[in-house]
C-alpha cells in the first residue's frame, strides 16, 4: 500500500506561481512513477504530468508543458510540482498518483490517489 499526502494547494492570482509537494509513505518510494491529475469543476480528471522512478522521464499535458515542472526527491519520498505563469483555466484539484512503470498518461495507469489539493487561480 501506498500513502500519498498533497500539499501547497491555495489561490494565487493569475501569472503567479504554486509548488505543489506530494509524501509518499508505505512502500519503496524510489521504484514508483509519480504524476499529477487534475479535475476541475463540472469537467472529468485530466492528466498533467508524470515522472518515472528515477526522473529521467517526463510526461507534460500539452497544456502545461513550458509552464509546470516535476521533480522529485527519492531520499525524501516526495514529488514537487512546480506551477509558473498560472491561468484561472488551471484552476482544480490536483490530485498526486503513482505506480509502478509508467509514467502513464492515463487514469487508470495509476493504483494509488491522493486526496487532492484545490489551486484556484484568479484573473
Amino acid at each position: 500500500q501506498v500513502q500519498l499526502v498533497e500539499s501547497g494547494g491555495g489561490l494565487v492570482r493569475a501569472g503567479g506561481s504554486l509548488t505543489l509537494s506530494c509524501a509518499a509513505s508505505g512502500t519503496a518510494f524510489s521504484s514508483l512513477s509519480m504524476g499529477w491529475f487534475r479535475q476541475a469543476p463540472g469537467k472529468e480528471r485530466e492528466f498533467v504530468v508524470g515522472i518515472s522512478w528515477s526522473g529521467g522521464t517526463t510526461r507534460y499535458a500539452s497544456s502545461v508543458k513550458g509552464r509546470f515542472t516535476i521533480s522529485r526527491d527519492n531520499a525524501k519520498n516526495t514529488v514537487y510540482l512546480q506551477m509558473n505563469s498560472l491561468k484561472p483555466e488551471d484552476t482544480a484539484v490536483y490530485y498526486c498518483v503513482a505506480d509502478k512503470g509508467g509514467p502513464y498518461s492515463h487514469a487508470n495507469g495509476y493504483t494509488y490517489w491522493g486526496q487532492g489539493t484545490q489551486v484556484t487561480v484568479s484573473s
